[in-house]
């Protein structure tokens, strides 16, 4: 390659392509380096049987504050989930709705029979808190744990194991919920304040969205990194030599690259996809496990809220389960069949996609929930470790990395 520019990129997921969209709009010469095929990390969509395939379950909040300086969400044509959360427990569907969004739902809410009315009471001032207080109130509240913030809060053992728990650890990937306090309450505020949805071309059309700017000349794809040093990139292609360098891959690839990067631990999943010839619900509402059992995390069927993610006559139903293990597809079906209430068996399992790295483990002390992305030398680093463990995490770190670049490059 034997080249010279202002910055290289390395990684071209949310981080690295945010990253990049921040420094182009600057003017400032850079050049993106991704090691596959494609753009968008661990965002990616595949196609199988003409049904969307997401690389695990995956969803967009239309709260995400960074979003809106990268593209228009309307663009994506999304296609949105009821606000709420469907609660199996023993032979009833419980039925839990944000009654702001779901009004009509509001009086079912308060009658259904997962915990108390007192729980439903304190969960709603909790989350009407997170979502009306400043930011900065919010994250210098003390911090602890998820599971002892919400004990905390007056939350019954009934209402957090039938409940909070299976629907929280889908989100953090974290069945302990020892996920920092300050991270649950970032989370709560977007849930309140935000729409969950699905774009019509999968989700691997968030990143292309965001890339769509960006000239393509600048993106080298298929193009791995061996070493990154001060003012240098070694690729397999040659060198690159640059004033700066913004690391913006998964973790484990990044303290590769940069040794001196602390190890991040990282949460794993598995989502099994199924195609069915009707759905076991017409409702697009996540459904949750109230039993206890701890094996299935949430099941929803994708194409209630996004019909593209399923051919015409068929429904695709995404099952995920948290931790490094993932139990057999026959396991996986039998807890359908008990959590729909109606048979599986004229299902067809279209693939198990397991996500070995899916998000950053983010335990207290997390502070502010912003790490530093200069590492001196003309080094820097981005992703959703060195924010929150998520979308909004990995796009917010990009673009926090290319303004510290900004910075120093004017200081030089």
């Amino acid at each position: 390659m034997g080249a010279e520019v202002d910055v290289v990129i390395i990684g071209g997921g949310l981080a690295g392509l945010a990253a990049a969209r921040r420094l182009h709009r600057a003017g400032v010469p850079w050049r993106l380096v991704e090691a596959s095929g494609r753009l968008g990390g661990r965002v990616a969509t595949d196609v199988i049987d003409g049904h969307l395939i997401d690389r695990g379950f995956q969803v967009l909040n239309t709260a995400y504050p960074r979003l809106g300086t990268l593209l228009d969400t309307g663009q994506l044509n999304l296609g949105y989930f009821t606000s709420g959360v469907l609660v199996r427990k023993g032979d009833n569907l419980l039925r839990l709705v944000n009654p702001v969004r779901e009004p009509t739902g509001g009086p079912g809410t308060a009658l259904a029979g997962v915990g108390s009315l007192f729980d439903r009471l304190r969960f709603a001032a909790l989350a009407t808190g997170c979502a009306t207080l400043p930011t900065s109130r919010l994250l210098a509240a003390p911090e602890t744990s998820t599971e002892t913030a919400l004990r905390r809060a007056g939350l019954s053992d009934a209402f957090i194991e039938e409940l909070l728990r299976p629907f929280l650890s889908g989100v953090f990937i974290d069945r302990e919920l020892s996920t920092s306090s300050r991270v649950l309450a970032m989370v709560l505020r977007s849930f309140a304040r935000g729409r969950i949805g699905l774009p019509a071309e999968g989700m691997a059309a968030l990143p292309l969205a965001i890339a769509a700017p960006l000239p393509a000349d600048l993106l080298d794809l298929d193009t791995p990194v061996a070493e990154v040093a001060p003012g240098r990139v070694r690729t397999q292609a040659g060198d690159i030599r640059c004033r700066a360098v913004v690391v913006a891959v998964d973790p484990p690839a990044a303290s590769a690259l940069l040794p001196t990067l602390a190890t991040v631990r990282m949460h794993s999943y598995t989502t099994y996809y199924h195609s069915a010839p009707e759905p076991p619900l017409t409702e697009p509402i996540l459904l949750v496990d109230g039993g206890r059992r701890e094996l299935v995390a949430n099941t929803v069927v994708l194409s209630n809220a996004a019909p593209t993610y399923a051919p015409t006559g068929r429904h695709l139903i995404a099952t995920s389960v948290v931790g490094p293990t993932a139990p057999p597809e026959p396991t996986i079906r039998a807890e359908l069949t008990r959590l729909y209430g109606r048979s599986t068996a004229d299902w067809t399992h279209l693939t198990t996609v397991a996500v070995p790295e899916a998000l950053p483990a983010a335990p207290p002390p997390q502070g502010q929930l912003r790490k530093p992305v200069a590492l001196g030398e003309g080094l820097f680093v981005a992703g959703d470790h060195r924010d929150s463990p998520s979308i909004q995490g990995a796009l917010t770190s990009g673009w926090r990395a290319a303004g510290a670049v900004l910075d120093e490059l004017r200081a030089g």
